[in-house]
């Protein structure tokens, strides 16, 4: 379905239902695509809960931090060898 911004102002209820149903809205501004509103499926939250349950994602509650960035060395393998021998 594609909605005009105007009409996404004036019926937003009504399209954010339709896009938690699985429909997927195609916001237009001057008749060019702009945006693209998808539904988040029902079971995604609970998914989440139990990969934190498990260990396999964690999340204090804050923003995310970048990863602390890694040094590289001139000891072992070149990489480039280890995808040459990867390859076969």
């Amino acid at each position: 379905m594609q909605v005009a911004i105007r009409d996404l102002k004036a019926n937003l209820s009504r399209i954010l239902t339709r896009a938690q149903a699985g429909e997927s809205i195609e916001v237009t501004s001057h008749n060019k695509l702009i945006a693209r509103i998808v539904g988040i499926p029902s079971g995604t939250a609970e998914g989440l809960r139990e990969s934190i349950g498990s260990g396999t994602l964690s999340w204090s509650g804050g923003k995310p931090q970048l990863a602390p960035p890694v040094e590289l060395s001139a000891e072992g393998t070149p990489v480039s060898r280890m995808v040459l021998e990867d390859r076969g």
